[in-house]
């Protein structure tokens, strides 16, 4: 029998939590690794409010977030590059708080830099959830749909690739987040991995979407306004 697309979003929720907390609390070795439970709690009330939002107003974006499989070889690379980095960048933070590599060679992190690296995630996430409110084209792979048209209004009015700005928050803030000043450098690596995505997915809404090449001209900025 196939499972509901409901079934599917809790499946996806409850192994995503699973595997977030194996990898925070077993290189920690200790359950008493605050950070990582606020963490955990931030990350699963984005999940759980965002996904409640898609089941109940956009059920067609949700089965197109549940989609993994890149049809372009070249977003196959970026799943196998960013997978290689991301997955033993989360543990960093855990074997930082067992061994206490950043007290040592930096110095303790105030708990208050930890406080708004959890709000920087979560403001990362109130982005994307922003680019979802706006898009609801805006899928897990790389693809151009039937009736898909060019949005530029919201975020889109500003960068023309919001969500990867909203995950390159995250992607800083998350070390932060979870007390460790040494992770950061290897968390900041899939932020150049998110530039060949985006650069190689404008190539792509270039040649297939009606539209996209004159939005280019009038938003300037790709990732980061004023910046690029």
């Amino acid at each position: 029998m196939t499972m509901s697309l409901k079934g599917r979003m809790i499946r996806r929720l409850a192994v995503g939590l699973a595997v977030a907390a194996a990898m925070l609390f077993l290189p920690a070795g200790s359950l008493r690794y605050w950070q990582g439970w606020v963490f955990l709690v931030v990350l699963m009330g984005v999940w759980v409010v965002l996904s409640s939002w898609l089941m109940k107003h956009s059920p067609d974006l949700m089965e197109r977030r549940l989609q993994t499989k890149e049809k372009e070889p070249a977003q196959k690379v970026f799943q196998l590059l960013l997978t290689l980095i991301f997955f033993p960048a989360l543990t960093l933070p855990g074997f930082d708080f067992r061994y206490g590599w950043s007290r040592a060679w930096i110095g303790p992190m105030p708990w208050w830099v930890s406080v708004a690296g959890q709000a920087a995630v979560l403001a990362g996430s109130g982005l994307t959830f922003w680019v979802m409110w706006v898009n609801r084209f805006a899928s897990r792979t790389i693809q151009v749909e039937a009736g898909q048209s060019v949005i530029c209004s919201g975020p889109y009015a500003v960068v023309r690739h919001p969500m990867y700005s909203g995950i390159a928050v995250m992607m800083l803030a998350v070390p932060l987040a979870l007390g460790s000043y040494v992770a950061l450098p290897v968390f900041a690596l899939t932020i150049p991995l998110y530039v060949f995505r985006l650069i190689h997915e404008e190539g792509v809404l270039r040649r297939d979407l009606p539209g996209y090449p004159e939005y280019c001209e009038r938003t300037r900025f790709r990732l980061v306004p004023g910046v690029w």
